[in-house]
């Protein structure tokens, strides 16, 4: 009895909690991505981590890709001399650039308060959780009461909401960060705070220069990204719900919908979604999640969501091997009341002959009743266009090429497997038939949906759909 793979696909964030060789054995078991926030650690820290990551993948023979996160054009708290600073609520702090702040100023870096803080501003540290609303602003340095108090810490993110930051989208720190993450030859860079479409090109610009075949993660997490949203996924080759940063910019009940739609848009192009943040937050402190949180992944991954993505819980979490353990137990609950995505584009549509042929290759497949869809690919593009109908038969994804494999770990439904290249149509068939009843998708007897290209080894030459037993 074959047993399906799980389709929802699972990211974990690694740190100090999860980076272990033993956790990372565990967890490589089960999760689909591996991500480097590059908010925090060093390049040493991260460069381990990656050689742990791959040593654990080869060693459970699943691929997982590997997530490199900018930290984005970021404003944080400084550093503190004295340690975290109380603010009491009804009381006053000078907040300042880390250049002109003075002994008693809140420093903030970079330094780009001066020019962009207007009185009736508010500022927001720590995700919300103080607020401060500025009164008057006088040589790069706003005088601010404390509308919600609480402890500030160095280094806490520091929000603007309606103000837009004349910062890059890809800071000094990026660049290099970049480079380094493509050094490590990871397999996606995110791109923080994405405002326009000539970010995500501005990032793709400098991978292709430097000879990478990294993927762009367009993160949305602010008005203008989302007021963008179908020019950014023209060029951004995946998204990702950044519900965290979002909720403190547009506000937390605007978020729901919002990460609807964002899920909707990126399903219609055919580009992965992640949704993030505080999917399973209380697990960072406790062995299971709320009632809520349950609800929250389940609702994700009704909405159609690619991944969901654990940050605190297995980076900095006590419990980082079940929090992963119950998002796989959220998913195989919830994923079979997904409905098939039935769309037979029309000729004014001007569909590629690619999708034409997803489309069809689905529905034959639905049709029949058939055990799996297996799909040859050379970048993995077929694959994303058959996962886009999201259909209820396993995908299997096949190809020679490494990079290609790691980029498909992260398309739903979407069981990446490799295979040595093929010198013809008849080969092609009969090697993923035989991958994929040696890892146990599809048992002798079964029938299997083949979408592929006769031309083998040429991108985008899908053009062939077969129906075969194996």
């Amino acid at each position: 009895m074959v047993v399906a793979p799980r389709r929802t696909k699972i990211v974990a964030t690694l740190g100090p909690a999860s980076s272990s060789p033993d956790m990372l054995a565990e967890l490589v078991q089960l999760i689909d991505g591996a991500r480097l926030n590059f908010s925090h650690g060093t390049h040493d820290v991260h460069a381990e981590t990656a050689r742990l990551v791959r040593e654990a993948r080869e060693d459970a023979k699943r691929p997982v890709a590997l997530i490199a996160d900018l930290q984005g054009p970021k404003l944080r708290v400084g550093e503190l001399d004295n340690g975290p600073v109380m603010l009491e609520r009804g009381t006053h702090i000078t907040i300042a650039g880390e250049d002109v702040a003075r002994d008693d100023d809140l420093p903030i870096a970079p330094a780009v308060l001066g020019s962009v803080l207007q009185p009736g501003n508010d500022v927001l540290v720590d995700d919300g959780a103080v607020r401060l609303r500025v009164e008057r602003v006088e040589r790069g340095r706003a005088r601010c009461e404390v509308i919600v108090g609480g402890p500030v810490a160095a280094h806490k993110g520091v929000n603007l909401p309606g103000v837009t930051l004349p910062i890059p989208s890809l800071t000094r720190k990026d660049i290099d960060d970049l480079q380094f993450a493509l050094e490590l030859g990871c397999d996606y860079i995110a791109l923080s705070f994405v405002r326009t479409a000539a970010d995500v090109q501005a990032l793709k610009t400098l991978i292709e220069a430097s000879g990478a075949t990294a993927h762009v993660i367009a993160k949305i997490e602010k008005a203008e990204g989302v007021a963008v949203l179908d020019e950014i996924l023209t060029f951004a080759d995946a998204v990702m719900v950044a519900r965290g940063d979002l909720g403190v910019e547009i506000g937390a009940a605007e978020v729901p919908l919002i990460q609807k739609r964002i899920i909707l848009r990126a399903l219609e192009r055919g580009k992965p979604v992640i949704t993030a943040t505080q999917m399973l937050e209380s697990m960072i402190h406790t062995p299971e999640p709320t009632r809520a949180e349950a609800s929250d992944v389940a609702n994700a991954i009704l909405d159609g969501t690619s991944a969901v993505m654990l940050s605190g819980e297995t980076a900095i979490g006590e419990y980082p091997r079940e929090a992963v353990a119950y998002m796989d137990r959220i998913a195989r609950a919830v994923e079979p009341s997904i409905d098939y995505r039935h769309e037979t584009p029309t000729a004014e549509e001007q569909p590629t002959i690619g999708q034409a042929m997803s489309n069809a290759a689905c529905d034959i497949a639905e049709a029949l009743a058939a055990t799996a869809l297996l799909v040859p690919t050379f970048t993995g593009r077929t694959a994303s266009a058959v996962a886009r109908l999201r259909p209820r038969r396993p995908i299997v994804g096949l190809t020679h090429h490494e990079d290609s494999l790691h980029h498909m770990a992260l398309e739903w439904g979407v069981t990446p497997i490799r295979i040595p290249e093929c010198a013809d149509v008849e080969e092609l068939w009969q090697t993923s038939i035989d991958a994929s009843k040696a890892a146990g998708i599809v048992d002798p007897g079964d029938r299997v949906v083949i979408t592929a290209g006769t031309a083998v080894n040429i991108p985008g030459s899908t053009n062939v759909i077969k129906v075969d037993i194996v």
